[in-house]
């Protein structure tokens, strides 16, 4: 009788521990999944960003075509200016936002001590964008 009792304790206890494991995985997934929503949601708005930028340029294009076939107009010209203004604004913007976004990213790799990571990148700015190619040697691309 008492074995029995021992075994149904033991079995109650085992069935709390795994029911336990199975809600700190379930807390620690929904944790996860959150942190991955709040990253997709910052893709979107790049993507909002990058759309809304393509527009302000497509419209800068139109206000000066509009203005090179009038025959240069006053007002036409105004407004080819005006948008070329907003367009230069919001590329200095992101440019800004870039370069901060750089300058984060070396800090963190600095404080994290990934030596290697922060000069790569430190090398990539100041060198700038370095195309790559491959020569090819003879008729065969040996």
């Amino acid at each position: 009788m008492l074995e029995s009792m021992k075994d149904e304790d033991y079995i109650d206890n085992n069935i709390n521990e795994k029911w336990e494991n199975i809600k700190t995985i379930i807390k620690e997934t929904k944790q996860q999944l959150a942190e991955k929503d709040e990253s997709t949601e910052t893709l979107k708005k790049k993507d909002d960003t990058m759309r809304n930028a393509k527009l302000h340029l497509e419209e800068m294009k139109k206000a000066r075509e509009k203005w090179l076939i009038k025959g240069r107009r006053e007002n036409e010209e105004q407004e080819y200016h005006h948008k070329r203004k907003e367009e230069h604004k919001l590329i200095r913007n992101k440019k800004k936002l870039y370069m901060k976004n750089i300058i984060e990213s070396i800090e963190e790799d600095q404080k994290y001590n990934n030596t290697r990571k922060m000069y790569d990148t430190i090398n990539q700015f100041k060198k700038g964008y370095q195309h790559k190619f491959n020569m090819i040697r003879n008729r065969k691309g040996e």
